[in-house]
């Protein structure tokens, strides 16, 4: 059945014109605070962290300032990690478990590396609980040059200023319900394409870079994340979202290709996490951790392997 035109904005096979987009825009409202729900957090960090503003988006430069936390002792001669959250906005312990991890462990690895946090790199998204910007936009599908995401923009420019060579980036998402009730149907409808219903997988699992794998680098993440919450298994087809299992819990993606934010730093070792935040046996606290136990499981690896 071709759902796309069960969706209340547009018309089916058509794709989006401006109107659309701004019927769209209008019908989103804010839902939660970034201020009390990450800038709070994230000044509370000032003792441990510096806190560089790297942008603030145009829709409203006040309400959405853009920030990252640095490590306070950089060195240009240790490897850069960058950590990053809240591409997607709606993708909540990605921003959160980035908190978590700047707050209870990333003291821990600061000798060793350069540590460059952004926590919610959309924060509108944020906020109305949505993985586009106000744009109708993708910005995990938007990191190439000329970008026409500021979130994405803003990143990149923030990546290039960094005086380190980058070993390795963590970009912390979700994979919801609402990814197949909302956002693949809104998708389709935006671009005029007809629907094809998929399959939310019920755990944790990872992306690795198609062009440049690190199978062991993923396999040392999903071990620590096991600990924590349960990894999805593959489909009857032995795909999750559409891509071949290449081991446990992984599947790959071209990075660069498609424009992700993993592919952002150029790094040898990426990965993107997919927590899933609706499963029965998971609850905020589980997804939170697990994306701290991911962030620790890759740099523990890179500590003994990088």
């Amino acid at each position: 059945m071709d759902q796309s035109s069960t969706y209340p904005i547009g018309t089916p096979g058509v794709p989006w014109g401006d109107s659309e987009k701004t019927q769209w825009r209008q019908s989103r409202a804010i839902q939660r605070s970034y201020q009390a729900e990450v800038l709070d957090k994230i000044s509370a960090l000032a003792a441990t962290f510096d806190i560089i503003q790297y942008g603030a988006l145009s829709y409203d430069t006040k309400r959405y300032p853009l920030l990252a936390l640095k490590s306070k002792n950089w060195d240009a001669a240790k490897p850069g990690v960058l950590i990053t959250g809240g591409v997607h906005g709606y993708e909540t312990s990605g921003v959160q478990g980035a908190l978590l991890f700047a707050q209870s462990q990333a003291q821990l690895f600061t000798n060793d590396f350069n540590l460059l946090i952004a926590p919610c790199v959309s924060p509108w998204g944020y906020e109305v609980i949505n993985r586009w910007n106000p744009l109708a936009i993708d910005p995990n599908r938007s990191f190439y040059v000329n970008s026409p995401a500021e979130e994405s923009a803003s990143l990149m420019a923030l990546v290039a200023e960094q005086p380190c060579e980058f070993l390795a980036h963590i970009d912390l998402h979700e994979t919801t319900d609402t990814d197949e009730s909302e956002f693949r149907p809104a998708l389709s409808a935006r671009d005029g394409k007809a629907y094809q219903p998929g399959e939310i997988p019920d755990g944790f699992y990872v992306v690795d870079d198609s062009a440049h794998p690190q199978p062991a680098f993923q396999k040392a993440i999903i071990a620590a994340v096991a600990k924590v919450t349960h990894i999805a298994p593959a489909d009857k087809d032995g795909n999750i979202i559409g891509s071949k299992v290449v081991q446990p819990g992984v599947i790959e993606y071209a990075l660069k290709e498609l424009g992700l934010c993993a592919s952002v730093t150029g790094a040898p070792y990426t990965c993107t996490t997919e927590v899933y935040p609706d499963s029965p046996n998971a609850t905020d606290d589980i997804c939170n951790q697990a994306q701290v136990a991911a962030v620790c499981g890759a740099l523990k690896f890179l500590l003994q392997n990088g």
